[in-house]
């Protein structure tokens, strides 16, 4: 007699409902759930984020493109990385920003361990790329928590209204309508972002 497994079912939770989850609990959802980007709040919240649509996963990749670019052939340093790594960020929250980058010092300062799971620290350079499913008030508080945490710049591009948002440390948020560049400052030296072939 064939045993037939049982099928999963889907939990819906309501928008007034929420699951905590400890840091250790993250990390075991987060390795059986590899196909799910999943986030934690501060307080412990889980936070389940959906695969992206093609329009969005293709301007995230060319984002990623350019920073890895800077780094190996436009004199950059520093890591580079992409939606799929998680930093567990010092107030506890667990994230994962669409582009992020960490310079050199704290990224060597990392045991092994500590570079293979989630990055303990918060990134210098984050960016958050607005997809259909995003809310501007979930991304506009996750740009203050990095700033919060350590971020020195931050990016928060809405590919739609042709938009972006500079987040930076004791300043309040520079807004941009249809920029055609954008430039890493002084934290990334050098690094261009050409927003036309971002949009395209």
């Amino acid at each position: 007699m064939v045993s037939i497994p049982p099928k999963p079912l889907s939990l819906q939770l309501p928008d007034q409902l929420a699951l905590c989850v400890t840091p250790e609990q993250f990390a075991a959802l987060a390795v059986v759930n590899r196909e799910l980007r999943l986030e934690r709040t501060a307080t412990g919240e889980l936070i389940v984020n959906p695969p992206t649509g093609g329009n969005t996963g293709y301007r995230n990749s060319k984002i990623n493109y350019f920073l890895v670019r800077w780094i190996e052939e436009e004199g950059g340093n520093g890591r580079a990385f992409d939606s799929s790594t998680g930093f567990e960020l010092p107030n506890g929250a667990n994230h994962s920003p669409d582009a992020a980058w960490v310079s050199p010092d704290p990224w060597n300062a990392l045991t092994p361990e500590q570079q293979d799971g989630f990055i303990p620290l918060c990134p210098d350079f984050v960016v958050e790329l607005r997809s259909k499913s995003d809310t501007l008030q979930d991304l506009r508080s996750k740009m203050a928590e990095y700033i919060e945490n350590g971020a020195k710049l931050g990016w928060l591009i809405d590919p739609k209204n042709k938009r972006v948002e500079i987040y930076r440390p004791g300043q309040g948020v520079e807004v941009l309508e249809n920029p055609n560049t954008l430039s890493g400052e002084t934290v990334l030296p050098g690094f261009t972002l050409s927003l036309n072939r971002v949009w395209a």
